[in-house]
């Protein structure tokens, strides 16, 4: 542990990094994926097993933690840490993806956002500084910038305005935070699927002088190929010496290319989401226990993996869970997905250590398949 922020690369294979993010909440190895706890709990997970499957970090949410328990009645309890029982280090999001996505109604203006909860209907304001305080109440290790998400595909106009108001937000954030010794404050790249204007917004926030650099308004619906063309875009304009974080992404094959190409920190609901809905994520690929062929399966998820959730529970068993409604079923497969993220990406830092970066990715590329939507288990294969 340490009393600072720190980064530090220790490994390299092309592109990619791997490396340290030294906190006083603990260490966070990188390449990281970090599991999503958006109102404060991880969900169907208990935070030792969350840990013990090797996830160093979590993420929670401004947005969803500003209106229901409350920033303050958080920080009066002795602040999200000790209110969720997790220790180690906690990154919150700024919100403003949710206020856009999930609002009943919203008002963008120069001060913030005004919008209506999409709980009770109540009004409130998130101001650039507002959300810095907030994120300081929960007392959150790493805290992003308040920024305009836009959808994509959006307009020149639109996308142009969204970054430029972002930049002008992160100005206002960054003297908000000021400085916080052992805890830092991200900056986000916006300008859509806009080259230039990406471009723009690195060297702007560079210039600003965060602890780390987020890229955002990506995962939202657009072709991997724009995303992975957004990331080749604005790395080399991303200082080598801090951490690069990819926002909300997501799928396995995101995950080892975005790597591949210099990207440090993850998160997505995908994981735990798909466990909630009877999705397995296996290193076979996706396996979807609703389908009436696992039913009569004794086989395990995946008798090679460490968690006893993909190698103890048959198919048919889980298919029974999921079929019935039952919450063990959720509460196993979001157990079995989060464990193949971790076991995922402690295998991708072996790689770039060990140089075999592009081997390892294309064996997990293979194993996994082309988009394969379900795997065989014994009953497909003796069939």
């Amino acid at each position: 542990m340490s009393e600072s922020f720190t980064f530090s690369v220790t490994g390299t294979d092309g592109t990619a990094r791997t490396g340290e993010i030294r906190m006083p909440r603990g260490v966070i190895r990188t390449p990281a994926f970090m599991p999503v706890g958006t109102a404060a709990t991880v969900k169907a997970m208990y935070p030792e097993q969350v840990k013990a499957l090797g996830a160093d970090v979590v993420l929670g949410n401004t947005y969803h933690l500003m209106l229901r328990p409350g920033a303050e009645r958080v920080a009066a309890l002795g602040g999200l840490h000790k209110f969720m029982n997790w220790p180690y280090p906690i990154l919150t999001d700024s919100g403003g993806f949710q206020v856009m996505s999930l609002s009943k109604l919203r008002k963008i203006d120069e001060s913030g956002v005004t919008f209506q909860s999409h709980v009770d209907g109540a009004t409130h304001v998130l101001t650039p500084e507002r959300s810095i305080e907030i994120q300081g109440l929960l007392g959150a290790d790493i805290q992003m910038q308040l920024d305009e998400c836009v959808k994509l595909p959006a307009s020149p106009q639109d996308t142009e305005r969204a970054m430029r108001l972002s930049l002008r937000w992160a100005e206002r954030c960054r003297r908000a935070f000021g400085e916080q010794p052992g805890k830092a404050l991200f900056g986000i790249v916006q300008g859509g699927e806009d080259r230039a204007l990406r471009i723009e917004s690195a060297r702007a926030l560079v210039d600003m002088d965060f602890k780390g650099y987020a890229i955002g308004g990506l995962a939202v619906g657009e072709p991997q190929a724009t995303m992975l063309a957004m990331i080749e875009t604005v790395v080399p304009y991303l200082p080598t010496t801090k951490p690069r974080y990819l926002m909300g992404v997501g799928t396995p094959d995101d995950l080892v290319a975005a790597v591949t190409r210099g990207i440090d920190m993850f998160d997505c609901v995908m994981p735990t989401r798909a466990g909630r809905h009877g999705l397995a994520y296996t290193r076979f690929g996706k396996i979807n226990l609703k389908n009436a062929r696992h039913a009569d399966d004794p086989a395990p998820l995946d008798p090679t993996s460490s968690c006893p959730a993909a190698n103890s529970y048959s198919r048919a068993y889980l298919h029974h869970l999921v079929k019935s409604g039952e919450i063990l079923g959720m509460m196993l497969l979001t157990w079995a997905n989060l464990a193949y993220y971790q076991d995922l990406m402690a295998s991708l830092r072996k790689a770039i250590v060990d140089n075999t970066l592009a081997d390892v990715s294309a064996a997990i590329r293979a194993d996994w398949g082309a988009g394969a939507a379900d795997a065989p288990g014994e009953a497909d294969q003796a069939s």
